[in-house]
Order: structure tokens, then C-alpha cells, then sequence
């Protein structure tokens, strides 16, 4: 199986290409620039691993939770090259992708969604996947739900440090690590989307939908923007 990924929803700008279980990555921490090195890395990882675009089966991205627009440039990306190729999309979860970073066996995983909220959600990992056990969420540090009892509990991502670190601070007693610097890879939309291709989770890409969780990211520029105005 080969799957070009793409995982654009933080301020890293991250693509992957995986090859019948090896994984080829390139990542960097490159805010405003996705748009700019996305395809480029594609093209250069394909030609790297002497793989035509026609041998891909299918195309890999991470659905977000994130930013609003990396989380819409990876869709149209896709997209677009789902389209040319005629190949389905397997969407993966930011938040999954980023729980595969944990030691083990149980990942709480944040994002910092500005505004003083983070994405959050909680996962358990077996046999390579990251399986949900609560639903995605955006809402101050305060509303996350702390994680049941039962050891084998850790924090990754950067929604640990948001907030002068409310998140890290309430929840330390709670989880054996955090690691608060820690981005979603390509890599790990990859792997999980290896998984779910085998369970016939392709869609067409017409059918990718966003998670911006978020619903009124139009009226909050909107009200920003009212606000700088009665300055």
C-alpha cells in the first residue's frame, strides 16, 4: 500500500509518504509557509522513493482539529490530488495523530486553539491506532475532561502550554508525562491511515469533511474585528 499524507493544521508544516509500512517524513515548525512546501515535499518524497503518483492508492491528511486555514489548504491539497489521480481520501484526526506520540498506552492530547481554549481529546492506543474515547472538544483548560483513573495516562501536545499552562497544572497529578512541545506528524496520519484504509475507511474525495469544531469561526473575526474598530 502507498499513501501520501499531508498534516497542516498547527504551525508545523508536515508530509509523508508511506511505502508498505515504511513511513518517509519530512516536518518543520514553518508558520505561514505550509502552502509554500507542501507540494514541493510532496513531489521531492515520490521522487525520492522512485514512486509515480499513479502508484499511489490512496491520499492521507489530517482532518484537524487546528487552524482553520491549514486545516483547509490540507483538504484542498488532498483533495486536488485525489481528484487528478481518481483515488479516495482517508481522513485521519489531528488530535489521533498527535496521541501516537505518547509512551503509551492512553494519550490525552491538546492542541492550543488560541483564544485561551485548546482541542482536546482522549485516546487509547492498540496495535498501531489510536482509538477515540470521548468526542473532540474546543473550550478553555478548566471544561477538559480529566481522564478516568487507571495509570498509563499521558499528556502530549502544545495545549499544556497554552494558557501560562493551566492545562499542565491542573492535570499533572493525573498523567505520568506531558510533553507540551509535541506537534502532530505526517508520519502518524499516515500510520493511522494505513489502518483505516484496510477497514475500508476511504471516502470520495467530495466527501472529506473539516473538524473545525469551532462552527462560528466567521462571526468571531467578525466580533474581533468590531471590537479593534471601537478602539
Amino acid at each position: 500500500m502507498k499513501l501520501l499524507a499531508f498534516e497542516l493544521a498547527t504551525e508545523a508544516c508536515s508530509v509523508a509518504l508511506w511505502i508498505d509500512g515504511e513511513v518517509r517524513e519530512r516536518f518543520e515548525i514553518a508558520p505561514r509557509r505550509h502552502a509554500e512546501l507542501a507540494l514541493p515535499w510532496a513531489d521531492a518524497l515520490l521522487a525520492e522513493a522512485g514512486v509515480a503518483k499513479s502508484q499511489l492508492d490512496a491520499i492521507a491528511l489530517g482532518r484537524g482539529p487546528g487552524a482553520f486555514t491549514g486545516v483547509r489548504l490540507a483538504i484542498a491539497i488532498g483533495q486536488g490530488i485525489a481528484l487528478a489521480l481518481d483515488r479516495p481520501i482517508v481522513p485521519v484526526s489531528t488530535l489521533a495523530a498527535l496521541a501516537l506520540q505518547a509512551p503509551g498506552p492512553r494519550a490525552l492530547a491538546a492542541i492550543d486553539a488560541r483564544m485561551g481554549e485548546v482541542y482536546s481529546a482522549s485516546f487509547e492506543l492498540r496495535d498501531g491506532d489510536a482509538i477515540a474515547l470521548d468526542n473532540e472538544s474546543v473550550g478553555a483548560p478548566d471544561t477538559v475532561q480529566a481522564p478516568d483513573g487507571g495509570d498509563g495516562w499521558h499528556g502530549v501536545g502544545t495545549g499544556f502550554g497554552a494558557c501560562d499552562g493551566a492545562l499542565r497544572e491542573r492535570l499533572s497529578g493525573r498523567l505520568q508525562s506531558i510533553d507540551a512541545t509535541a506537534l502532530p506528524h505526517a508520519g502518524d496520519v499516515a500510520r493511522l491511515a494505513a489502518v483505516a484504509f484496510e477497514r475500508g475507511e476511504a471516502v470520495a474525495p467530495e466527501r472529506v469533511e473539516p473538524a473545525y469544531l469551532r462552527n462560528n469561526v466567521a462571526l468571531t473575526i467578525r466580533e474581533q474585528q468590531a471590537l479593534r474598530d471601537s478602539r
